[in-house]
Order: C-alpha cells, then sequence, then structure tokens
C-alpha cells in the first residue's frame, strides 16, 4: 500500500461468553502478553491491554490492512484455543460474540491508556455493564437492547 499514511488508534472491549469471571490472576498476565504478541502479528501496534475477570480491554494503533473485525477475529480465536489448549478452565473457553469499537486522536491516548490501566480501581465503582453503556452513549452508537452484554442476573 505504497504511499498511504494513516494514523488510526482504536479502543476494543470485549467479554467472556456469558460474562463469566473466568479470566484468573494466574495467568492473566500471560493472556495478555498472548494478545499483545497476536496484535504485533497481524500488523499492528498494541498500547494497553488490560480488563476483569470477565472482559478485556485493548488499545491498538491498527494498520489499514486490516479491518478491526479481523483484528478481533484472530485475538479472539486464538487467544481461546490458547487458554484451551492450556486447560486455564474447567470446561471450554469462548469470548462472547460481537465487540466495542472506539477510536481516539493521537492526543487522547495518554488518557485512554491510564483508564485502561486502571480498570481494577474503576470497576470499584462501576459495573461493566455500565461502563459499557457509557462508551456507547459518549460515541452516539445506537445499539439494539437485545444484543448489549446484559448485566449478569
Amino acid at each position: 500500500m505504497a504511499n498511504t499514511y494513516t494514523q488510526l488508534y482504536i479502543h476494543y472491549v470485549f467479554a467472556v461468553q456469558n460474562r463469566l469471571s473466568l479470566i484468573n490472576d494466574n495467568w492473566q498476565s500471560d493472556l495478555y502478553k498472548y494478545m499483545n504478541g497476536i496484535i504485533e502479528q497481524q500488523g499492528h501496534k498494541p498500547f494497553a491491554i488490560n480488563g476483569m475477570p470477565d472482559h478485556v480491554h485493548v488499545l491498538v494503533s491498527m494498520s489499514p490492512k486490516q479491518a478491526p473485525s479481523d483484528l478481533m477475529f484472530h485475538i479472539k480465536r486464538s487467544s481461546s484455543l490458547w487458554i484451551n489448549k492450556h486447560k486455564f478452565v474447567a470446561g471450554i473457553f469462548s469470548w462472547q460474540e460481537g465487540f466495542g469499537a472506539f477510536t481516539y486522536g493521537k492526543s487522547q491516548l495518554p488518557n485512554i491508556s491510564r483508564y485502561i490501566d486502571n480498570q481494577q480501581k474503576h470497576h470499584q465503582k462501576h459495573t461493566f455493564y455500565e461502563e459499557y453503556l457509557d462508551f456507547l452513549k459518549a460515541f452516539e452508537i445506537k445499539y439494539d437492547e437485545r444484543y448489549i452484554l446484559k448485566p449478569i442476573d
């Protein structure tokens, strides 16, 4: 792609299937390192990866050679296979279908990186459901209630 110059920063948010809290502190950092490698292998630059036992946030500088949905396919597929290969959970691990993707400008990277790095502190005050709805509303994204990441009853 000669003479193609871009600056595309995307913040992805995605959840464990059924919002189960399956990501364990014992292997969480290894999972994030593995995801970091997937992102780099796909030709992108990871900026921040962090999350909670039931969801993950990833901030990426995207190459224009791949669609966001294709990158998410690779991250979810490869990380699920890796988790299942290592038998980190009883049964079969999978990610929930779909994801959130929110764009930022370069000047916003320090703030969003800090937000991702401080997930544990943030979720002492806000649930994942509240957080996700806040993103959708802030970015004025129309959504269908039937497909939103529902809170666990």
